[in-house]
């Protein structure tokens, strides 16, 4: 693809072989193209980071330090008020609207308050979550492909929009380096800011040792880290329970069985983040070249009747009464890989189920949700914008439990 050479996956084999039986030679990230590299500070994120010393100081570090279990459980509270506010939120567009709401939009601010505590480690009011949340999105836009990321020889002509890019990237850290200031002298002077939490993901990047390096990372890393913990977690989770909810409102009777099918019909992009090699490769008897970009085709496996009986049909039981199963890592077969698989599967794989799990049952505890208008059949047609999303965004009736 252009001056890239690209090999497109799609066999459920082939990923296993690809990240599972060689998952170290294929766990590598291809060269970042220069848009990227400005955002995510030279590869000094868990995403983009090269297979090596610097990936695994940084990844160790989340998944020990912030993703494990026990940590999850301490922000029980942030959850919990975010949950509320989801609710409040929803209630009173309903009062306002007819009954009827927006489900991806609720959803996702939802998400985001969650990952802003979870991430800096201290209250925000709904403006501050509003401006942080437009700071982010600017920053998804402003990646965007372009042409010339694959044919650098064209890039004179692009001139205007890497400035701009710049300039995004200015508007982030300006803006986002305060919190992490208010966060370090909240840590420095204990006691000294009221709202700030016991813990934050940002703690443990303050004095992090990375393989490789002499210091700890400067604010702008610490801003590329910040970003991608909150940016990797919204619109993935926002975007599941969308689907979540519109195959709820279509099949009333098995609401309580409807999160692994979710995950299944609907991942949250068509692709999974591309691989490379490290090394000279082969893979399915054919030579993979090093730095390669390795993309995989996901509903390549997801539609894929070989390894999965009538996968056009919406059957939750599929799961629960032992007919078919999958293992979510992939380890043992992949059949599906909403976090990926191997050794760059995603590490919020707990936190994001968590998130899911709780942020369902509760509206489904507290309403009603049907379609909208009624008796209307939902469009389950997807399009790619951050995230594989519906194409008509979800509106539901809701109408609160007695």
């Amino acid at each position: 693809m252009g001056t890239r050479t690209m090999i497109l996956l799609s066999d459920a084999k082939l990923f296993h072989e690809a990240f599972i039986e060689k998952g170290a030679v294929f766990a590598s990230r291809p060269r970042e193209n220069p848009t990227r590299s400005i955002f995510s500070c030279n590869k000094f994120t868990i995403n983009a980071a090269v297979y090596g010393p610097e990936w695994r100081s940084l990844r160790r570090n989340m998944v020990q330090n912030m993703l494990s279990s026990s940590r999850i459980k301490e922000f029980v509270g942030t959850r919990r008020q975010a949950m509320d506010k989801l609710i409040d939120r929803l209630r009173a567009e309903a009062e306002g609207n007819g009954g009827v709401v927006s489900v991806l939009k609720n959803a996702r601010f939802a998400v985001f308050c969650i990952l802003l505590g979870m991430c800096f480690g201290i209250e925000m009011d709904e403006e501050t979550v509003e401006r942080m949340d437009k700071t982010m999105k600017s920053v998804l836009i402003a990646l965007d492909p372009r042409i010339d990321d694959y044919l650098p020889i064209l890039s004179p002509f692009f001139a205007k929009q890497r400035k701009q890019a710049l300039h995004v990237r200015k508007q982030q850290i300006e803006y986002i380096v305060p919190f992490i200031q208010q966060r370090r002298a909240a840590l420095q002077d204990p006691g000294s800011d009221k709202s700030a939490m016991p813990f934050s993901y940002l703690d443990t990047l303050f004095d992090l040792k990375v393989e490789g390096r002499g210091s700890e990372p400067s604010d702008p890393e610490l801003v590329s880290l910040c970003s991608e913990f909150i940016n990797g977690g919204t619109d993935t989770t926002a975007t599941a329970l969308e689907w979540g909810i519109a195959r709820l409102i279509q099949n009333p009777d098995i609401q309580s069985k409807l999160f692994d099918e979710i995950k299944w019909t609907h991942p949250p992009t068509y692709f999974s983040l591309t691989h490379a090699a490290t090394e000279p490769a082969t893979l399915g008897g054919f030579d993979i070249p090093v730095d390669a970009n390795v993309e995989s085709f996901l509903p390549g496996i997801s539609e894929d009747p070989k390894i999965w009986s009538n996968p056009e049909k919406f059957d939750p039981d599929r799961f629960y009464s032992g007919k078919e199963d999958a293992d979510l890592t992939g380890v043992t077969m992949v059949k599906m890989m909403p976090f990926g698989a191997g050794r760059r599967i995603c590490p919020g794989l707990t936190m994001a189920t968590v998130h899911i799990h709780l942020m369902l049952a509760r509206m489904v505890q507290e309403f009603e949700w049907t379609a909208y208008p009624p008796n209307s059949t939902i469009d389950f047609t997807g399009k790619f914008e951050f995230t594989v999303v519906m194409k008509n965004a979800l509106k539901a009736i809701i109408k609160p439990r007695s």
